[in-house]
């Protein structure tokens, strides 16, 4: 089969695609036929290994990478199953985070577990299922279990042109909240028209002066130093940090936000995202319902991944890239790139 690999850690340029065997399943996994995927940022962290202790500690690796292909978006149709898997059978369409079952969606073929998977959707294509797992599943857990939004409440989307950021601006509607988006001016048009209540613009806007004030803070790009940022929450508000700077993430989950939270009515969190079944079929039924759409801001081949990771990495991705895998055209699909 085809795959993207990479030997060394570094820039997109150390990926390549080449010919690797298929990948072999346990009794308890499946090998998926993968029709679409996307990347994450979780993607280009793991190419570059950084940052060093836990990219190379905890995924291993600390000389050159174990992780030989990446990917953790998936959607495709079962292959072959495992003598244990019960869910699935062959010829089923899924999709789902690889994440925690060692990545590997940048190719033809993707070893799976059960437990990351769950059925996609008829009326869903596999271009859309391909985007939303690993961005939908930040979003969501961020908005609903550490951010605990309610309907009615006010919530800021910092960085909500972003991969987590548009599905955040969608969830938090759906979830019955006033929305307002921070973003850079060029994609403000864009953040609109996902719903957004408001939309401001992330490079003039003053936290600090007098203005709007949210019950909750769902942070995707993480490059405002938090004081400047958390005058902006109400006394008894929340913030949430998912990405952004691996530096802030530290400084916040280390010793800010404990320290904030003790001596301060607001809450400060950072996501751990918590791939499961259970809030797959969430964001299934999110997209049948419509309710969140993933916008994809361009479509790419199996080869122009190291591209379209060289992009996100530069930020100037808006929503999602995907990248078509599978031979042939997908009923539902747009036309693939030639």
């Amino acid at each position: 089969m085809r795959a993207i690999t990479q030997e060394i850690y570094g820039p997109p340029n150390v990926l390549a695609i080449q010919s690797v065997p298929l990948p072999t399943i346990g009794d308890q996994e499946l090998l998926i036929r993968v029709f679409s995927t996307s990347v994450h940022a979780g993607d280009w962290h793991l190419m570059r290994g950084k940052p060093f202790l836990v990219i190379r500690l905890l995924y291993g690796g600390l000389r050159k990478p174990t992780i030989r292909t990446l990917g953790c978006d998936v959607a495709g149709t079962v292959e072959a199953v495992g003598k244990g898997v019960s869910r699935f059978q062959v010829g089923d369409a899924v999709f789902g985070d690889l994440s925690v079952c060692g990545f590997g969606a940048f190719a033809e073929y993707a070893r799976a577990s059960e437990s990351a998977l769950v059925a996609k959707p008829d009326s869903v294509s596999f271009e859309a299922a391909g985007t939303v797992a690993c961005s939908g599943l930040a979003a969501l857990q961020g908005l609903r279990d550490l951010g605990q939004l309610q309907a009615g409440q006010k919530v800021l989307i910092h960085g909500a042109a972003g991969g987590v950021g548009s599905f955040a601006v969608q969830i938090a509607k759906a979830l019955g909240a006033e929305v307002t988006g921070a973003c850079s001016p060029h994609k403000m048009a864009m953040v609109r028209s996902l719903g957004a209540d408001h939309v401001i613009d992330s490079t003039e806007v003053d936290f600090t002066a007098d203005g709007p004030r949210f019950d909750l803070i769902l942070d995707n790009a993480a490059y405002l130093p938090l004081k400047q940022i958390l005058p902006a929450l109400k006394r008894q508000g929340t913030y949430v940090l998912v990405g952004g700077s691996m530096a802030r993430f530290f400084q916040v989950m280390l010793w800010q936000g404990p320290w904030i939270s003790r001596t301060s009515g607001r809450k400060v969190r950072v996501l751990a995202s918590n791939p499961n079944q259970t809030d797959l079929q969430t964001l299934a039924d999110l997209l049948v319902a419509g309710k969140i759409v993933p916008f994809i801001d361009r479509r790419c081949a199996l080869s122009e991944v190291p591209a379209a990771l060289a992009a996100l990495e530069q930020r100037q991705v808006q929503g999602k890239v995907a990248i078509a895998v599978g031979p042939g055209e997908l009923p539902g699909d747009p036309p693939r790139p030639r």
